[in-house]
């Protein structure tokens, strides 16, 4: 029986605490990463002085104080860590190939409306995509196809969003380099046990629990997933902003002629919107700003009715009859697209700001007409609104505005955007530098981090990626989570938290079958996914299945694969892994959405996924 130390005390209290803080996102989760991290730094010295002030019995080791701090900062230079790193890169590679987009335009010429067949087409793109490269990147690139492909078939795009994300999940479980989850887990499993992951170690089991996710999705899936926007061509109509959308012209006597738009307007206390001046027949969309005012101008505004009332009565302006203002009113501007939906992107620099103090309009020369949060609509007093990742922000712009919106990494275009600048001619080398890569390591001809990292060099020397853009390809937030919670496994195993953990765990064994026990880490694993980040729940739950195995006389590969897969299954909530997300706002979903269709797909997981296990590796150890 394990004995409680004021070691075990600390890293129970600091792994309480970061879930709190992972949870109900403070701050982002790899700023709480970081500061777990550093706070395990801290307690290691700062209990040597409470022991020499006689303040405690005992000094706190957290690290082996022959390897600290490195072992503390390990994170850093592990090799879970630098192979994410290495595979962000290679799948950005890709992605600037403009293939996976390619793959998914030939895909509608056969969907038509047909809601079956476009379901089918879309889980049978992202997840064999997802298998290879990075899945959150596979649901981002696809995100704007579907969407337009729900628009064309006239089907809710509710419909497809959500099983695009939980397909991409289980996608990401047909190789070691699907997620970074998988990468992170298979380094534990070296360190732990000796064992790592190869490139195809769960292929089998991953096409299993696809089959039956992909069945699922097409028929009780189908079921329950609501229609929460209704099949709409019209983006206003969408947004339902007919109360919204309105036009007015300057009358000759109004205080406004002769004065700067962003002089007279800029600075006001009514709630509206300038989105396009029409001039002479011309319509001009931002920057408005230093357009000096004319009387005849005609003003397109987004406000309510209660602030027209006012703002026509002090600014001299008459209300124009008879002009309904959507979406063709609204794409007048110019010959390209000009409304477009935005999704707010993890690691976005305007999470957390609002649209005021992110100065966006005047930063992307755009103006925002309405805001979605899940099913919540806003489209008023929306300045001061704290944004989060997955907001769908409805956007006028011009369309150079909207091409460079496109290619900022804050944002994700729910549209497909009409650009030519991928490489298609670079399509058979980076998919052959991939191909290399995934050979080299599943022959295990050199570790997978060595061949990830070379393909990585091989993307800029074939100029599939231009140097600038190996900074912008990686999600350095991901990145950071990894490194600062990989020093807290650590810290579990040397202080004993991890066996105490496994002793609880152990006493469901008095009840259960061993294949019962597997099962309750793959539900407990499951249900801490659903909350906090995945790589968080790996790195908790791996040590202390391990000490359960080995306490039970079970094979811990198994538990660390149950683990594994539970970790990359987080169905239940819109926060549990960044691709629900990505279709959290464009889907309109509610939060018990989630739990509606994915609290059923995940019981049906954990069945598949402990019997699969238990048949195909078992759960005595080999002899």
């Amino acid at each position: 029986m394990v004995t409680i130390t004021p070691s075990i005390v600390v890293v129970s209290a600091i792994i309480l605490l970061a879930l709190v803080f992972f949870a109900t996102e403070p701050v982002p989760v790899d700023v709480t990463a970081l500061g777990v991290m550093v706070t395990l730094m801290l307690a290691q010295p700062a209990s040597g002085w409470l022991v020499s002030a006689g303040l405690l019995a005992e000094p706190i080791l957290l690290f082996d104080p022959a390897q600290y701090p490195q072992q503390a900062l390990s994170g850093f230079s592990s090799t879970a860590t630098l192979t994410v790193l290495a595979m962000f890169i290679l799948s950005d590679g890709v992605q600037r190939t403009g293939i996976v987009q390619m793959l998914g335009a030939k895909i509608s010429s056969f969907t038509g409306d047909s809601e079956n067949r476009q379901l089918g087409a879309t889980i049978g793109l992202v997840a064999p995509i997802s298998g290879f490269i990075n899945n959150t990147a596979a649901v981002a690139i696809l995100l704007p196809m579907v969407t337009d492909l729900a628009e064309r078939g006239g089907t809710s795009p509710s419909k497809l969003l959500l099983p695009l994300s939980y397909a991409s999940m289980f996608g990401g479980m047909l190789t070691l380099i699907g997620t970074s989850t998988n990468i992170l887990a298979s380094d534990l499993s070296g360190r732990l046990i000796g064992r790592s992951f190869t490139m195809f170690e769960f292929t089998e089991l991953g096409l299993v629990v696809g089959v039956v996710g992909t069945v699922y999705l097409l028929t009780v899936g189908r079921w329950l997933t609501p229609e929460r926007i209704k099949p709409e061509r019209d983006l206003t109509e969408e947004f339902e902003m007919a109360d919204y959308l309105t036009e007015v012209t300057v009358r000759a006597d109004s205080p406004l002629v002769g004065q700067q738009i962003q002089r007279a307007l800029g600075e006001t206390d009514f709630d509206f919107d300038l989105i396009q001046l029409i001039r002479d027949g011309q319509v001009f969309l931002e920057p408005l700003g230093p357009k000096e005012i004319q009387a005849g101008d005609v003003f397109a505004l987004r406000t309510d009715r209660d602030t027209l009332v006012e703002l026509i009565d002090v600014e001299g302006l008459d209300l124009v009859p008879n002009v309904t203002v959507d979406e063709e009113e609204l794409e007048a501007g110019q010959s390209g697209q000009n409304l477009v939906e935005l999704v707010v992107a993890p690691g976005s620099s305007l999470v957390g700001e609002s649209l005021a103090s992110s100065s966006f309009r005047q930063r992307y020369d755009a103006t925002v007409l309405a805001l979605r949060r899940g099913g919540e609509l806003i489209r008023r007093r929306m300045d001061n609104i704290s944004l989060r990742v997955g907001d769908t922000l409805l956007v006028q712009a011009t369309t150079e505005s909207i091409e460079r919106l496109d290619d900022n990494r804050n944002f994700i275009v729910a549209q497909e955007i009409e650009q030519h600048h991928y490489r298609e001619e670079k399509i058979p080398v980076a998919i052959g530098i991939v191909a290399v890569v995934v050979a080299l390591a599943a022959l295990d001809v050199v570790p997978i981090v060595v061949s990830a990292l070379a393909g990585s060099l091989a993307m800029v020397a074939t100029n599939c990626l231009r140097p600038p853009e190996l900074y912008d390809a990686v999600q350095w937030d991901v990145v950071f989570l990894l490194a600062g919670v990989i020093p807290l496994g650590i810290a579990m195993e040397n202080s004993g938290a991890a066996a105490l953990l496994a002793e609880f765990v152990v006493l469901t064994g008095d009840y259960l079958p061993l294949v019962g026990v597997l099962g309750v880490f793959y539900l407990v694993t499951a249900l801490l996914t659903n909350v906090v980040s995945n790589n968080a729940s790996v790195v908790l739950m791996i040590p202390v299945a391990v000490e359960a195995a080995q306490t039970l006389g079970a094979n811990a590969f198994a538990f660390i694969l149950a683990v594994t897969f539970a970790a990359s299954t987080a169905f239940m909530t819109p926060v549990g892994y960044q691709t629900n997300l990505f279709v959290y706002g464009p889907g309109g979903y509610r939060f018990t959405d989630y739990l509606r269709v994915g609290a059923p797909m995940q019981l049906l997981f954990a069945a598949v996924t402990t019997v699969g296990i238990a048949a195909i590796w078992g759960l005595t150890p080999p002899a």
